[in-house]
Order: C-alpha cells, then sequence, then structure tokens
C-alpha cells in the first residue's frame, strides 16, 4: 500500500461494525458512575474557534498498474469473500444438536430470511420456511438435512477452535430533556460528518472506509472523544437523549445498541448510526498495561471498583478512547435491537461473526461452554451481526440480551469453541454472495 494511503488510512479507519458496529472491540460490561465525578455543565455557548486543520496528502497511487482492476467484461461483478476456510462437515459431527431446542431458534432463522430470500443461493429454503407454521425441532432438523450442506469452520492455520465471547444490550436511564440528573448527552449522527467508501475509488480497497469533517474544501479527522465531550461541545444541538451515567455512555457506545429507560415508564431502543472515525482503545487494556488493574481483574466489576475509588481519574480514562459512536432511536416494539444484517436479533440465539469467513444471515451449530464453566453450551445460533473486535475463521460474539444479567454474563464469557455453518446445497463458497 502506498505510504501516503497508508497515513490516510491510519488517521482515518474506521472501526466500526459493517452496517453498524461494528460493535468495536472488545465488549465491556458498563459499570455505573461513581457519585463523585465533577457534573459537566454546559454554559451558552461561547465557542473557540476550531482546531487547525491538519491537512493530509492527497490520496495518490504512484503505480497505476499495480492497483488498477483486472481486465475484465465491464458487466463482470467485483470478488466477493472467499469461504474457503469452511470445510465439508457431516450431519453427525455438530455437537449437541439432537439435545437442542431448535424451536427457540426458528424465530431467528425467519428473521434472516426476511433479508436473505432476496439472495438467489438462499430463496428455496427460505420460502420453504415460510409455509412451515410453528415447526417442531424434529420437522426443523428434517428441514435443515434437506436445504443445507455441513461445513466446519476453520482458522487460517488449520485449527477449528477459537474464541467465543458474549455482548448485549445494556439499559441505561435516561430523558428527552436536560436536566441536573441527566446530564450527558446521548449524540446523534452529526450533519458535518463524513464518510468515504473508498472501494467506489480503488476496487482493492473494498470495505474500507474513511470519516472525517471538511474545513476549507480539506477532509480533516473528525473530533476525537476528548473534544466532543467538553462543556462546549462541538455537538451542541445534536442530542437525541440524555442520559443520567458517564460510564453507562460509554459502554453504550462500545455496545452499539442499548435501551434508554424513561421516567414515565418508557423504553426506547437506540441503535449505531455512525462512528466518528478514531481507532478504538480499550480502556481495560489501559488499566493492565498502566498497572492499576491485573489482566484477571479487568472485567466489569473490575473497571467499576476502579471507577469508584478513582474518580478523578475517570474522565482522562475514558478520553484515552478518542473513538466515538453516534446513535439513531429505533422503531417501537422491536425484540431485539438490529445486528449487520438489518434484522432484529434474538437473545442467545445471535451471533457476530466475521463475515469475510461465514456468510451474514447463515445458520450456525455452536459448540463451547456456559461463562467462567465447562458446562457445554451447544446450539443453533444465526450470524446475523458483525464487530470490530470479530476477526478470523472460529471467532463468534454471543448476544445475550439485555439487562444487568445479560451484561454479567457477556462480560464473563471468554470460552474456547467451535462453530458448523449451515449453507444451501447450491451455495458457491467462492463466489459473491
Amino acid at each position: 500500500m502506498p505510504a501516503r494511503l497508508f497515513i490516510l488510512l491510519l488517521i482515518l479507519s474506521a472501526t466500526a461494525c459493517s452496517n453498524q458496529p461494528p460493535k468495536p472491540p472488545a465488549k465491556e460490561p458498563a459499570p455505573p458512575a461513581p457519585a463523585a465525578i465533577t457534573p459537566v455543565v454546559k454554559p451558552a455557548c461561547n465557542c473557540p474557534p476550531p482546531p487547525a486543520p491538519v491537512e493530509l496528502p492527497p490520496i495518490q497511487i504512484p503505480d497505476a498498474q499495480k492497483y488498477a482492476p483486472p481486465t475484465a467484461k465491464s458487466d463482470e461483478p467485483i470478488k466477493g469473500p472467499d469461504y474457503s476456510l469452511l470445510k465439508p462437515a457431516t450431519w453427525e459431527e455438530l455437537e449437541g444438536i439432537e439435545q437442542d431446542n431448535l424451536s427457540a431458534a426458528w424465530p431467528a432463522w425467519l428473521q434472516s430470511c426476511t433479508t436473505l430470500k432476496k439472495k438467489q443461493p438462499w430463496q428455496a429454503a427460505c420460502d420453504a420456511a415460510a409455509v412451515m407454521a410453528n415447526p417442531s425441532s424434529e420437522a426443523i432438523q428434517t428441514y435443515l438435512k434437506q436445504y443445507f450442506n455441513v461445513y466446519r469452520a476453520t482458522n487460517t492455520d488449520g485449527t477449528d477452535t477459537g474464541l467465543i465471547t458474549g455482548y448485549y444490550e445494556p439499559l441505561l436511564k435516561g430523558s428527552r430533556v436536560r436536566s441536573e440528573r441527566y446530564r450527558y448527552p446521548l449524540y446523534a449522527q452529526p450533519d458535518d460528518l463524513i464518510s468515504v467508501e473508498l472501494g467506489s475509488l480503488y476496487p482493492e480497497l473494498a470495505n474500507k472506509r474513511v470519516r472525517g469533517r471538511l474545513i476549507d474544501n480539506k477532509l480533516v479527522p473528525y473530533y476525537k472523544r476528548g473534544e466532543i465531550d467538553l462543556a462546549q461541545s462541538p455537538l451542541q444541538g445534536k442530542e437525541l437523549l440524555w442520559i443520567d451515567d458517564i460510564i453507562d455512555l460509554f459502554f453504550l457506545q462500545i455496545q452499539g445498541s442499548g435501551l434508554i429507560q424513561l421516567d414515565n415508564g418508557e423504553r426506547l431502543h437506540v441503535g449505531y448510526a455512525d462512528q466518528n472515525g478514531q481507532a478504538y482503545q480499550s480502556i481495560g487494556r489501559l488499566l493492565i498495561d498502566r498497572g492499576e488493574l491485573s489482566a484477571d481483574k479487568a472485567s466489569m466489576q473490575g473497571i467499576k471498583d476502579w471507577a469508584r475509588l478513582n474518580p478523578d481519574k475517570l474522565r482522562d480514562l475514558l478520553n484515552s478512547n478518542p473513538s466515538y459512536v453516534f446513535f439513531r432511536e429505533l422503531p417501537a416494539g422491536l425484540p431485539g435491537p438490529i445486528g449487520a444484517l438489518g434484522v432484529p436479533i434474538l437473545a442467545e440465539r445471535s451471533v457476530a461473526i466475521d463475515p469475510l469467513y461465514i456468510p451474514l444471515g447463515a445458520p450456525v451449530l455452536l459448540s463451547t461452554t456456559y461463562p467462567n464453566s465447562s458446562k457445554p453450551l451447544q446450539r443453533l445460533m444465526l450470524a446475523q451481526d458483525t464487530g470490530g473486535a470479530i476477526k478470523g475463521g472460529v471467532r463468534a460474539d454471543f448476544f445475550w440480551g439485555a439487562g444487568l444479567e445479560a451484561g454479567r454474563q457477556a462480560g464473563a464469557m471468554k470460552q474456547r469453541g467451535k462453530i458448523w455453518v449451515l449453507l444451501p446445497r447450491n451455495f458457491p463458497l467462492t463466489a459473491s454472495n
């Protein structure tokens, strides 16, 4: 990659999910904010001038031939993911499918089909599913064997075991208006945030994106967390909601979606809208590197305890992560947050995967163990989400649902596991889908 282009990507590379956020890299459950944090009161804006623009070198491709798209017919599609790490397997290899209540996964599969049925390889399977009313586990297993082949997920080194983590939908307390209690803003997507899909300019940079803002017709990096959270924030006027807890708000951005409980009892779904383009930095990792927490204590409870003991250091710690996520209010009545597939994801039946290795929307059989346990956790799941930290052939993030218990399970989950993928019999493993 040319040096100048590398610099640009380093400065402005996105860390969010492909359609979402990404879920950012490590999911850290949200501890409550310590009472001693000094409130951030935003006075009437007497805003200082914006930081001087950082002039970036223009994108230049010195070796045009090297980066030119391959010679082909004008209507030849751009090659999609190569699923060659999926190895043919047998139904007998699937661990725990006979004991699983497949009926519990059926609603999630029907959600996947609302999107997949528009794609030729999936049409027949989705059409058949649509006419099956409340099928039993036995009927679902018969259906799966009729329409799908089984593949074992592997890593680039040939191994078939990988890391299985968890995530959840946090529940926060908030308000539509600012008050002494509700003083931390949840921002909507800013009007001046510009997102550029580099694949539209250079096919070899497909799935790469840069974000920034314009100053004097120059694209400069977007504001960092520390700039956005100033008392005189450059985003004043873009407040979607107001939250009572700064740490809950921080971890909401890490999860990418959540529920906001209003004082009148109403619950609002909020979901990922965009991200500021700054690189994500784990605060748990920072606390370990600084010697303030041991690796075994850098958990939800460990970070919570540290925050209570160090309220004077909290703001600086949070600002050490320059990444910032913006939100949108989702329609009422959703059964769960919206995943990267564009459908609501369901607790304990949806996982986030790396779409470069596992097709988004596919049924998968996950074989792992419960958090902090050797008890088997083997069930049919749907690959309906992605995440910035979810990279590799055998890598999954288990969605536990919403609330405190889901947060505890998600925060403790760092298990080893295997993944089998179910794909339609006519699915082309090396073509764009």
